[in-house]
């Protein structure tokens, strides 16, 4: 059975490589501007269900069985709906509003099957404690440019894990796609995958 990642991040890639499934990269363009007033879990929801559907639709004529994964991510810090960072500006306020603070990272995820066209969607929360950040914190993190593509200006499995002090949830879902989530999603679909296989190389120290 086909697996597609309608997504270009490398992130949720290397979440499913490394989870053994095998899978193609379609990326899904998709207007990702907010709604007035959309809050945060129905907003990547919205955009999870967009982009599968999307990738879906071109693959509809050919008649085959596939499972197509969309996905979008937001970081909510009290009242704001944090995305990626515009530019070094914005990226410096936004880990401002994280700094010492507790934020939550919603991701979305759909499941599209093929040919039939169901669709299973869920939203996954996770709580994230940053600790305190000075001014030289952030100005040396901002020097890294890790921050300018991820939602919260931040990357929880770079340099920028070393500001999470605790969180409580799916670490996967603040890189971006939570992985048992999927897992859970695409066997209660129908998906029946490979195993993952594993070589000697593998499993040397």
């Amino acid at each position: 059975m086909k697996l597609i990642l309608a997504s270009a991040s490398p992130r949720r890639a290397e979440i499913l490589r490394d989870a053994g499934f095998a899978f193609e990269v379609i990326p899904a363009h998709v207007d990702e501007r907010r709604l007035p007033r959309e809050a945060a879990a129905k907003y990547v929801a919205r955009l999870a269900s967009s982009k599968a559907r999307l990738v879906a639709q071109t693959l509809a004529g050919k008649k085959e069985r596939a499972f197509v994964i969309g996905a979008d991510t937001v970081v909510v810090a009290g009242r704001h709906i944090l995305g990626k960072p515009a530019d070094a500006a914005d990226a410096r306020r936004i880990l401002r509003l994280l700094s010492g603070k507790k934020h939550e990272v919603l991701t979305g995820v759909s499941v599209v099957s093929l040919p039939a066209g169901k669709e299973a969607l869920h939203v996954e929360t996770t709580r994230v404690q940053f600790l305190s950040l000075t001014d030289a914190d952030i100005r040396e993190y901002l020097a890294m440019g890790e921050p300018f593509d991820k939602a919260g200006a931040y990357g929880i499995q770079g340099v920028g894990g070393r500001f999470v002090r605790r969180i409580e949830g799916c670490y996967f879902n603040v890189m971006g796609l939570p992985l048992s989530c999927v897992w859970t999603m695409l066997r209660d679909a129908g998906w029946h995958g490979a195993e993952p296989h594993y070589t000697d190389s593998q499993f040397q120290f």
